[in-house]
């Protein structure tokens, strides 16, 4: 009888105590029929761009799949339709924006170079419902580039969006800076007004954010040594802070998230740090028998491996001039593909069709891949590859892999106003995993933004995001099982983006990992917690564009502000302008003030049970 009474005890307990923070628990689905996509792996290029292009009122997806082209996902009422090609070539950073104030967005894309031999200014086209319409150069046309970042913001508070046009350093401008900004002249152009100091190799990545609470722009700049913080001077020109405002010197950044994490009115910021693979970096999974790899600048030479009779090859992927050059066997005879080879490449090679390997390969005459049967179920592979390169080959028996470089951690930096204090440890997001990018977000609806953190992953194993999620105390806490995960063998962590995609007052989740698919995860979050979501329009008074504007609210004691167009992209910028605040379980009045670039302010209460309301036009 005693028994009986702990097991009832017991069940009571599990229901009443265990089961409510189970059903409070973020878990994601990824889902595919509202989310078409091209079933390819593909190389990414920064993270998706979320804007409502065609003004539906339900936010749209720019996609960016490098050297491959940009395409759209128009969103029809929470479900995705099939990407649509806007411009195919090398692209980059994306930008969106209504610059020329004629009531329709402008979308900009920053062009790649073909590194340094083929210079090319940025692309402007205008929307008009669902078509995308080139626009003609300015006068003075935006500079020649091997092109990388573009934002449109706000850097005079005059209401008019200016431009951040970033380069990869051309060898020949001989270390002169083209880190450009241009001006606004109100009169539809972008007017060249200056430049910040040159960046070298690819640190060109920004975030712009206001770390003083100035209502002035501000921008850190990283992706290569040291970050550094520029303080916007109100004039389109910088001043740099960093020593000032940092606590020491912050190297290896992947990616750099503005979060008013503790809800107490100033902008603290996350940053994520991690290196990309080592040329020669093997990846190998006892429990899989896969074997990955990465290679670039050279020769790739891996280690003969037992695969058996049948060689079963996985997502293989060079860019051009390599992407389709294959010599099998000891006559090095051309393999042969049919259809495009951008993608990722999968390859099936009896031992029969590939006997043998050359005794000395000619790399210098004939660049590529070289793959072979040795015999005794061994199998090689090496060549020459420029580019970088990666893959992988199933069914090896075993393998030793490569040592791997140690990551550096996350890091948690908090405001104080004048400068700002390390609190990593203290908030419970100390990770070291080569963690590749961030995008912020209320997931659970609690009223504090939490952090999701994407890993740069292993190449043969399944890639787990991680969800920290924020618990109100200046604190956060590691969601298990959120089921964020991304299974494309071969992908690399790379681009992540929030957005509610249905109007749920849900945030979900896009991630699109570098050499893979893209992916949506629908948030299935089941607790009773409110939300709101405050869509932005132009101001009422001087017409001024939403990009940029800070929303805050006010409600049961707490405050929470959040800018429209934040995001976490290295090289792009939204144009969200639906802003998503979790409520918790606040039942009373909340005030919504939104300021706007030029510091014009409309302000609006709401009952706790609204949804979404609007501001502006």
């Amino acid at each position: 009888m005693k028994n009986h009474k702990i097991n009832f005890i017991f069940t009571i307990c599990f229901i009443f105590c265990i089961a409510p923070s189970i059903n409070s628990q973020t878990i994601f689905k990824e889902v595919f029929k509202e989310f078409p996509r091209q079933e390819k792996n593909l190389r990414k290029w920064d993270a998706p761009v979320v804007a409502d292009l065609d003004k539906d009122g339900y936010p749209d997806l720019l996609i960016n799949d490098h050297g491959f082209g940009i395409q759209v996902q128009w969103n029809n009422k929470g479900k995705f339709a099939k990407p649509f090609d806007i411009i195919m070539g090398d692209l980059h950073g994306l930008s969106v924006g209504d610059f020329d104030n004629d009531g329709h967005l402008e979308v900009i894309m920053s062009r790649g170079g073909g590194s340094g031999s083929n210079a090319r200014n940025s692309k402007i086209y205008k929307v008009k419902g669902r078509k995308f319409i080139p626009m003609a150069d300015f006068k003075d046309p935006l500079a020649l580039m091997r092109g990388r970042t573009v934002k449109f913001v706000d850097l005079d508070n005059d209401g008019d969006l200016d431009l951040l046009n970033f380069a990869f350093p051309d060898g020949a401008k001989k270390g002169a800076s083209e880190n450009y900004i241009y001006e606004n002249n109100g009169a539809g152009e972008l007017i060249l007004h200056g430049t910040i100091p040159a960046s070298r190799v690819n640190g060109q990545k920004v975030l712009n954010t206001d770390i003083n609470n100035d209502n002035i722009i501000d921008m850190i700049v990283y992706g290569y040594g040291n970050v550094i913080v520029y303080k916007g001077n109100g004039d389109l020109t910088f001043t740099d802070i960093t020593k000032k405002v940092f606590p020491y010197d912050i190297d290896e950044v992947t990616g750099i998230a503005e979060i008013d994490y503790d809800n107490d009115g100033d902008m603290d910021l996350f940053f994520t740090r991690g290196q990309e693979f080592k040329k020669g970096e093997t990846f190998y999974n006892k429990e899989t028998k896969d074997l990955g790899f990465f290679s670039k600048r050279g020769v790739l030479e891996l280690d003969d491996f037992v695969s058996g009779e049948i060689l079963e090859l996985e997502n293989f992927q060079s860019q051009w001039p390599n992407n389709d050059t294959y010599f099998i066997g000891e006559a090095s005879y051309d393999y042969t593909f049919d259809g495009e080879t951008h993608s990722g490449k999968d390859i099936s090679l009896n031992m029969s069709d590939a006997l043998g390997f050359p005794d000395n390969p000619d790399y210098k005459a004939k660049k590529g891949w070289y793959i072979g049967y040795v015999g005794n179920q061994k199998w090689r592979i090496s060549g020459f590859l420029w580019a970088p390169v990666t893959g992988v080959i199933h069914n090896v028996k075993n393998y030793k892999e490569s040592a791997h470089p140690k990551a550096k951690n996350d890091i948690l930096l908090e405001n104080k106003g004048s400068k700002f204090i390390d609190v990593t440890k203290k908030a419970n997001v100390f990770s070291e995993g080569h963690n590749m990018a961030v995008t912020v977000a209320d997931y659970d609806n609690n009223g504090y933004k939490d952090l999701l953190v994407v890993r740069r992953g292993k190449l043969v194993y399944e890639n787990e995001s991680i969800l920290y999620l924020n618990n109100g105390k200046s604190s956060f806490k590691a969601q298990e099982g959120h089921n964020i995960i991304t299974k494309d063998l071969g992908g690399i962590g790379m681009a992540v983006e929030s957005i509610d995609y249905n109007k749920d007052g849900k945030v979900d989740v896009v991630i699109g990992d570098e050499r893979a698919k893209w992916h949506l995860f629908k948030n299935g979050l089941t607790n009773n917690n409110k939300s709101l979501t405050v869509e932005v329009k132009n101001s009422k008074k001087g017409n001024i564009n939403p990009l940029g504007a800070l929303v805050t609210i006010k409600y049961c004691g707490t405050t929470q502000i959040q800018r429209v167009g934040t995001s976490a992209s290295q090289y792009s910028l939204n144009h969200n302008t639906f802003v998503h605040f979790g409520l918790g379980n606040c039942s009373k009045t909340i005030k919504v003030k939104v300021t706007y670039s030029n510091g014009e302010v409309i302000e609006k209460s709401v009952k706790s049970t609204a949804k979404t309301i609007t501001i502006g036009k």
